[in-house]
């Protein structure tokens, strides 16, 4: 009975070290992720080393606001981690996305995340 638990806690942890390790293609964090007008935006793009990597797009899109950013990227020699900053940003609810964009122009992995910026009212 004990060796079924130990086995069983053994093949847990393998299962949950195997879930951590295996990381996504691309991740976004954007601070702050709720701010007065005008907000300046902070997006943090983690891209994972591959030779086919080419670009990533970063937008913010919202009802009356958008901005967009792209950059080449150098294949698995490009920075793992890239800073966007959008300044200036107005109120509305957005929605944050990073796309990797890999060889042919084809889009390889999306992030997603979702910022509110709060107007002020007098």
């Amino acid at each position: 009975m004990a060796a079924n638990v130990r086995a069983a806690a053994v093949v847990l942890i393998v299962v949950a070290t195997t879930a951590v390790a295996a990381r996504e293609p691309v991740s976004i964090r954007v601070t702050p992720e709720q701010s007065f007008a005008p907000a300046n935006l902070v997006i943090r793009a983690s891209v994972e080393p591959d030779a086919a990597n080419r670009a990533i797009e970063v937008v913010a899109d919202g009802d009356l606001f958008y901005r967009s950013s792209m950059i080449d990227l150098d294949g698995d020699r490009a920075p793992k981690t890239l800073t966007f900053e959008f300044p200036g940003v107005p109120p509305g609810d957005y929605e944050v996305t990073v796309a990797l964009i890999g060889a042919g122009g084809h889009t390889k992995a999306m992030a997603r995340a979702r910022v509110n910026v709060i107007g002020l009212t007098n």
